[in-house]
């Protein structure tokens, strides 16, 4: 009989993970990943409307950032959760269907909007039920390896792609997309949420918004966790799309960068199961983490050789590490009326910078080689690790 209250939550937690899990692999399993480029150039579309479309994609995801973390405080985050992917699969359907400029816009507005949808509200869904379940320190672990199933997702994606490409050609990677999105909305619905959604008195998701952001203003601790995490996550998340040119700059066969990019992405992958250990790492230990992660970047893009590519990977791996954490930080000090919203906020300041920094880049690299670029852009970690450190002295 005294067991039996221990065994409740803990059957709680094991089926919130799991479903945590499962919908983040399929959410992710995307065969369409690596060859949707190559659809809108065997379409006809030059390399400014391919550019474009990329463009409509992040302004999509900038618009609807915040509004969408608002709507998911004032409904439901599972309801969110589970229609976002059904706006991804419409969108992977025009795109195989009606191969066109504006069929790949539209997709990409609504891959945005499904994309808004699910932004803050998957954290906020898993620290409420954690935290029902007595388990909010399990937060860190959870949402690493949540990270970890996306990477794992993408990696299988990318290794199918191929093969499934040479059976079906496009419309086979469409269908098997459209499948994949179909059942994480289907895994999503079993996703348990306990949480009472606040009466809003009429206002709705406006009211929720405005209370959201004046927190931020407000609240110091709340601030400076929102600016952690752009600070964190936009600079390598960007140098991320211009990884394969830095591989193909080593001199290495062109068949031989695909297993360089999956090295790296395994490297990550790792990295982001060990997020519950380094949540006992402290302010400082995070400022030394970014420190060492920087230096990892900026030695291995120098040496232009695979070993390089290596500590690109462990870089790579140390700052998802240090987002995963500062993510953390953020959930422990929100409200949970609030949190979707305010964890939108710090992802629309993550897309803010990750815009910005492809303009630095796009600057740099018109007159210097990939490998010094890279060198250039670890600067700004070792600034944020400066300034963590200098926090912690204060």
């Amino acid at each position: 009989m005294t067991l039996t209250p221990a065994r409740v939550p803990a059957t709680g937690v094991r089926r919130l993970t799991a479903t945590l899990y499962g919908y983040a692999f399929l959410d992710d399993f995307v065969l369409l990943y690596p060859v949707y480029a190559l659809l809108f150039a065997d379409t006809g579309l030059s390399l400014w409307q391919i550019s474009s479309l990329f463009a409509l994609w992040s302004i999509t995801a900038v618009v609807l950032e915040v509004p969408s973390g608002a709507l998911a405080d004032a409904v439901s985050r599972r309801l969110l959760l589970w229609v976002g992917p059904l706006f991804n699969a419409v969108g992977f359907t025009l795109w195989v269907l009606v191969p066109s400029y504006w069929a790949f816009a539209l997709g990409f507005v609504l891959w945005g909007v499904g994309g808004a949808l699910c932004s803050g509200s998957l954290e906020a869904l898993a620290y409420d039920e954690l935290d029902r379940c007595g388990a909010a320190d399990r937060y860190a672990r959870v949402m690493g390896r949540v990270r970890a199933a996306r990477l794992a997702a993408t990696m299988a994606a990318i290794g199918l792609a191929g093969p499934v490409f040479a059976l079906g050609g496009y419309p086979a990677v469409g269908a098997g997309s459209v499948l994949a999105c179909l059942l994480a909305a289907a895994v999503a619905a079993r996703l348990p949420e306990h949480r009472k959604r606040p009466e809003s008195g009429g206002d709705g998701w406006a009211a929720t918004l405005r209370a959201g952001l004046a927190e931020a203003h407000g609240n110091r601790s709340v601030r400076g966790a929102l600016l952690l995490i752009p600070a964190v996550a936009a600079v390598w998340g960007a140098l991320d799309e211009y990884t394969p040119l830095l591989v193909r700059d080593t001199g290495v066969a062109e068949a031989t960068v695909p297993y360089l990019i999956l090295l790296v992405w395994t490297l990550v992958t790792v990295a982001t199961l060990l997020t519950g250990p380094a949540e006992r790492l402290g302010t400082t230990g995070m400022a030394w983490l970014l420190a060492g992660s920087a230096v990892a970047m900026a030695v291995g893009a120098w040496t232009r050789t695979p070993a390089g590519i290596a500590l690109v990977g462990l870089a790579f791996g140390g700052f998802q590490l240090a987002e995963v954490l500062a993510d953390v930080r953020l959930q422990h000090r929100i409200d949970d009326t609030r949190r979707a919203t305010l964890t939108s906020v710090a992802s629309l300041g993550t897309e803010l910078v990750t815009v910005a920094t492809f303009g630095a880049y796009a600057l740099l690299g018109a007159g210097a080689a990939h490998s010094t670029v890279f060198v250039v852009l670890s600067v700004p970690y070792l600034v944020t690790a400066l300034v963590l450190a200098g926090s912690r002295t204060r």
